[in-house]
């Protein structure tokens, strides 16, 4: 959270959980019941994914209230696709992310998923059932907005279905709305654009992300800002807007606008941290990471919205038995409260907000879901301290944050010919 060619930032996100999770849960209160019966028989789910959702606290406590035991198989994004579509007997359960579904699908491995066996599947955010947040704001749809691929036309089906079925590919896991960093203390005036990451104010100082398929879609944030160009689908661009869009950035390049490219989260942490970049892609718990060192940092809101991801549970066509019903059992466990509060402690999103709400104190929902001051000190799940009281998370209340989505990440039809010319670009 490498996630080529959408996301090498998955290894990056491995750090950052350990960064602000920690390995222990100190002081993590659950406040709904734990479910109460255990599987029938001693189960071993493999579970394949990148680390974001991979931590020692969610397979300690599945397996307390479950009995089943979680066995990590962590991998790059590239690799949980290349497995889910030429090894699916090799795990039980997929978390990858959602623009993975059209590399997968046809390959006949996922098995859809029951949407009856899913306890809490009315309660799950409509930004994933019909593309818009509870109070009703529309989120934007290019790239692979996770409806787009939510449901199929049946078990086994190859075909997405353009309403929802009974059937689905994924069940949301984490998501969240990405933006720049900016370090206010060293820019001294007010940044409300994606312009400005190539403002030549900023010569010398600022970054972009080094995974072509965010990268780009972070520059086609900025050639949009700029008035130059209006993309139909910024996550699906043919080969003249990627010309187009990389022209741009090598003119910039040229021009002495970038210190560095970075792909991983600690060195993105470092570039911000050290003053050598002062407007850069960021993630929002890496400019928690930087604030955590007494350094400011902003995770800024911008005019033109935010670029966002989303990762779900998928099922292998291989699952059955035993197996296929414990991965059920872990699934509703998933959603029933503890790991959603979990890792809304650490910026993400969960699927069920209610439930996570009902396992986190009130005061901590307030911060991170509604936009309000802290009313005292936010700690991760380790103890940690995230933030001081009286401060407010960057970019406001869920609402704000995820009503602003402009696209989503995605792997473009001419993706090979992205990465070529990311590449002859950084080499340049």
């Amino acid at each position: 959270m490498t996630e080529t060619p959408c996301r090498s930032a998955r290894p990056g996100r491995r750090d950052m959980l350990r960064a602000t999770a920690g390995l222990a849960i100190a002081g993590a209160a659950t406040k709904l019941a734990a479910p109460a019966v255990h599987a029938q028989e001693p189960v071993t789910l493999r579970y394949l994914g990148t680390a974001v959702n991979q931590s020692a606290e969610i397979a300690a406590k599945a397996k307390q209230d479950l009995g089943i035991t979680i066995e990590y198989i962590p991998v790059t994004t590239d690799d949980v696709i290349r497995r889910a579509v030429t090894q699916p007997n090799t795990f039980d359960l997929l978390d990858m992310e959602y623009f993975s579904v059209k590399r997968v699908l046809p390959s006949g491995n996922l098995q859809g998923i029951e949407a009856r066996r899913i306890k809490l599947f009315d309660k799950i955010t409509p930004v994933f059932t019909r593309g818009v947040t509870a109070g009703g704001k529309t989120l934007g749809e290019q790239g692979t907005a996770p409806k787009k691929v939510q449901f199929i036309t049946g078990r086994g089906s190859k075909d997405l279905a353009s309403s929802p079925t009974e059937w689905m590919t994924l069940i949301p896991t984490t998501y969240n709305a990405d933006t720049l960093g900016i370090r206010p203390d060293l820019i001294g005036r007010p940044i409300d654009s994606w312009a400005e990451l190539l403002n030549p104010q900023f010569k010398g100082k600022a970054s972009i992300l080094n995974i072509p398929s965010i990268g780009i879609m972070d520059a086609a944030m900025v050639m949009e800002a700029t008035g130059a160009y209006k993309y139909p689908d910024k996550g699906n661009m043919t080969r003249a807007e990627i010309d187009r869009t990389m022209a741009m950035l090598t003119e910039a390049k040229k021009a002495g606008q970038f210190r560095a490219f970075w792909s991983e989260f600690n060195e993105s942490v470092n570039l911000m941290a050290s003053g050598e970049t002062v407007i850069q892609s960021m993630w929002s718990p890496a400019v928690t990471k930087v604030r955590s060192q007494g350094v400011q940092c902003i995770y800024q809101p911008l005019k033109e919205g935010y670029r966002a991801w989303a990762t779900g549970f998928g099922m292998p066509r291989t699952l059955d038995g035993r197996k296929l019903d414990a991965a059920y059992e872990f699934i509703n466990w998933f959603l029933s409260g503890w790991a959603g509060a979990f890792l809304n402690r650490q910026g993400y999103y969960s699927a069920v907000l209610e439930t996570a709400q009902a396992n986190m104190e009130p005061y901590e929902w307030a911060y991170w879901m509604e936009g309000k001051p802290a009313a005292q000190d936010i700690k991760a799940p380790d103890g940690s301290l995230l933030e001081k009281a009286g401060t407010t998370r960057d970019g406001g209340s869920y609402e704000e944050r995820m009503g602003r989505v402009a696209c989503w990440n995605a792997v473009m039809d001419e993706n090979s010919y992205l990465i070529r010319k990311w590449n002859e670009f950084i080499a340049a």
